[in-house]
């Protein structure tokens, strides 16, 4: 995301605010956008005055175009459908110039394979989730237009205590090499000026204050 002192910063899907308190202490101004009222009001207690919440559907962003400095969605478009409209919505009220960033399971991990096999026999949240490759991620953002995407692998361990301690360490150079086998992917890239990847039905009303 770069610096985050001074800019604006949409986060998708917050959930309980952790990531979204998170970047608040690193100086942003901070939206937390999540489609429950549940998850909003659990992360009332972070962030502090950098960060204001507002219930709304990823899908229908309800901020003018060009609203934010960096906008970011993490383990949200999974669950998206069609993926592109969110991934669009995110690049339509991000400046021109400003960064789109997206952080997912990554298809060819263990972790997704828990969740996969978590869905089929327990239904539920996972049931209906899609991972997606890096080379997938990198498309959907060049077709919303965001130039250059660039991506980053982590946690190539399974999801054990044990593994973090004994393979966390090569985690750096493992993701200087490859995104095969890594639990998560992040993707960013700057919105192409000249671009101002506006969605079906977007709204462009100004900014709210926040619930």
């Amino acid at each position: 995301m770069g610096d985050l002192d001074g800019r604006t910063v949409l986060d998708v899907g917050a959930g309980d605010g952790r990531l979204a308190g998170e970047l608040a202490s690193r100086g942003a101004d901070v939206m937390a956008l999540d489609r429950s009222p549940a998850m909003l009001e659990a992360g009332g207690s972070r962030g502090g005055p950098g960060l204001k919440r507002v219930r709304a559907d990823g899908m229908e962003l309800p901020f003018a175009d060009g609203s934010f400095d960096v906008t970011v969605a993490v383990t949200v478009l999974c669950f998206a459908n069609p993926a592109g409209r969110l991934v669009a919505e995110l690049a339509r009220v991000t400046r021109p110039g400003g960064r789109v960033v997206l952080g997912e399971l990554g298809r060819w991990s263990l972790w997704a394979v828990g969740r996969r096999v978590r869905g089929w026999l327990k239904g539920g949240l996972w049931a209906d989730a899609r991972f997606r490759t890096a080379s997938e991620l990198r498309e959907l953002l060049r077709q919303a237009g965001v130039r250059d995407p660039v991506l980053r692998g982590a946690v190539y361990y399974p999801r054990s205590a044990v593994a973090a301690r004994l393979f966390g360490a090569a985690d750096r150079w493992l993701a200087g090499r490859t995104t095969v086998g890594a639990a998560f992917l992040a993707v960013a890239g700057a919105k192409d000026p000249g671009n101002d990847a506006r969605s079906p039905g977007a709204i462009t009303t100004p900014a709210p204050t926040g619930v």
